[in-house]
């Protein structure tokens, strides 16, 4: 059975505050999150001086979102696009500083043409689209106003005359020379959907001088495809055009609305997709000889897992953060409950489960997600689990291994049974200690858990040490280290980094620093709400403004 429903969430007593901050800057480097301070202090907002605007190409999935918001579920959408790239593990900054080949356009070109073909052919589809009946094959005016009300959806803001007037003359020209309204239209659709001001993200902002302010229309597109991952739906638009999104309060009503839609989801769950880097579990291998349980299927399920966990802590609870790492609450299926050796309550799909206390697995560092990335095809890595524990969960700095270092760890005998044993001759080299001694520590906590996330007791039938510190604190295995994890000082100021650079598409630039502390203090001292956070990231001059057009 579930445990009784938890009491209101409270911060933390700042005497505990104080002694993690004390010890968790030590494995920091200088430009590591420093501890938040006390949040009853943290004042009105800083001001920014935001780094120059940059255009962002859409990615795969706001493409693919775009694509079915605009003509509905029912298309075949390609995938085939130029590819997606990462800038410190996040798409959605790798999309501000990819190009497009030249075979990328011509694949954006036929992505455009395959869509526009299955919405002219598509009575239901083509229907929504038509907001006017042709007189004639080469109707202008109707031509026109499909050109109006469609562009603008998909260019997310008014088509300017001149490209109103273009665009109509395609569709007329073309729906003349063939006899068929439809075929121009066809090419119309198509011109729109492998525009450039379809496929990027157009944040330059107006006025003069080092800060300028994001026009309705651009707030509008970031705000969608921060909360939603897709275009600005009519209301959004609505309000852009109606100029009153330069207005906070009508501009946190708007966020908070979209909060609440159901498109939310997809828009957390990418968010999330890219922080935790879970989209390399769609193509990831484990050796099937080394372990028997894994399949082609095992990667996606865990990424669902740990997908629908974010949702309903997210979400549906607008609970404290901190419990993503140490919930027992979790979400299953038949697989993954054989995995974890707990019953499933459904034949099919995923159910909530409890995962109880002698299973000693609980939160984001118990399931098979993280398990499985931060691990090799044929066995585990305390290193590559405590890399992302320090990189990705806390931003801590970890420096590179030296150049020609042996990286090979030796193979297990009657002297080093355990990783433990074997990783130790890494901590006597100093060029490898020095990244070492900041990794394995706390990865060396999940050595229960094999390759894949099964529990285990033993590795070459010699019990497994699970027990280390991170940043001085002191924990006994996977369990305590999710705690200790939980309560860091950093994990909140880690997490708001992730979520501005998401939400603007770059790094953050020198000027941003005290915003973000502040935002991380706003995390604090709103119980680690992440709706909270949200808002108050697109509230801010970050979020707002850019800088001037290099």
């Amino acid at each position: 059975m579930p445990p009784a429903a938890a009491p209101p969430r409270r911060a933390p007593p700042l005497s505990v505050l104080a002694l993690l901050s004390a010890v968790g800057a030590l494995a920091c480097g200088k430009d590591d999150p420093q501890p938040v301070a006390d949040a009853s202090s943290r004042g009105p907002a800083p001001s920014v001086l935001p780094a120059a605007p940059a255009l962002r190409r859409l990615t795969h999935s706001q493409y693919h979102n775009a694509i079915t918001d605009l003509f509905g579920a029912d298309l075949y959408i390609p995938s085939n696009l130029e590819p997606d790239n990462d800038v410190e593990g996040l798409l959605s900054v790798g999309a501000s500083t990819t190009s497009v080949s030249a075979y990328g356009v011509e694949l954006y070109e036929s992505a455009a043409y395959l869509v526009a073909e299955q919405v002219v052919e598509d009575p239901e589809v083509l229907g929504r689209l038509m907001v006017c009946t042709p007189s004639s094959a080469g109707d202008a005016d109707c031509a026109a106003e499909i050109v109006t009300s469609f562009g603008a959806r998909a260019w997310r803001r008014p088509l300017s005359a001149d490209e109103i007037d273009r665009l109509s003359r395609l569709v007329a020209s073309i729906g003349t020379a063939s006899g068929e309204f439809e075929e121009g239209l066809t090419y119309g659709i198509g011109a729109i959907l492998q525009s450039p001001h379809f496929l990027y993200r157009r944040e330059h902002g107006a006025g003069d001088g080092e800060l300028r302010e994001l026009t309705d229309w651009e707030l509008a597109s970031r705000l969608s495809f921060l909360l939603w991952n897709s275009i600005p739906d009519d209301e959004l638009l609505r309000a852009a055009e109606a100029g009153e999104l330069q207005d906070p309060v009508q501009l946190e009503s708007q966020a908070r609305r979209m909060l609440d839609d159901d498109k939310a989801r997809q828009g957390l769950r990418n968010l999330f997709d890219e922080v935790f880097h879970l989209y390399g579990l769609e193509s990831l291998t484990k050796d099937p000889l080394v372990f028997t349980f894994a399949s082609p299927e095992l990667g996606p399920a865990a990424r669902e897992e740990t997908l629908l966990g974010i949702e309903a802590l997210v979400l549906d609870d607008d609970g404290d953060f901190r419990d993503l790492f140490t919930s027992q609450r979790t979400f299953v299926d038949r697989r993954l409950a054989a995995l974890y050796n707990v019953a499933a309550t459904t034949d099919a799909g995923f159910s909530e489960v409890w995962l109880p206390d002698n299973l000693r697995r609980r939160g984001l560092f118990g399931q098979a997600s993280f398990l499985l990335l931060q691990s090799h095809p044929t066995s585990t890595s305390a290193t590559r689990r405590g890399a992302f524990i320090r990189s990705t969960v806390l931003c801590q700095e970890i420096p590179p291994p030296p150049a020609d270092v042996d990286t090979s760890i030796p193979e297990a005998d009657a002297s080093s049974p355990t990783l433990r044993e074997r990783l130790a001759t890494h901590l006597e080299d100093p060029y490898c200690a020095s990244c070492h001694t900041l990794t394995d520590p706390v990865g060396l906590a999940f050595e229960n858990f094999d390759g894949i996330g099964r529990w285990r007791l033993t590795e070459n039938e010699a019990t497994i040490d699970a027990s280390g510190t991170l940043d001085n604190v002191s924990f006994q295995d996977a369990w305590g280290a999710a705690q200790v994890v939980a309560r860091h000082p950093n994990l909140g100021r880690c997490m708001t980094r992730h979520v501005y650079r998401y939400s603007t598409g770059r790094l953050e630039a020198d000027g941003e620093d005290d915003l973000l502390d502040w935002l991380a203090a706003g995390f604090d001292e709103n119980h680690y709400s992440f709706q909270d956070l949200l808002v108050e990231t697109v509230l801010s001059e970050g979020f707002r403004k850019v800088g001037a057009i290099q």
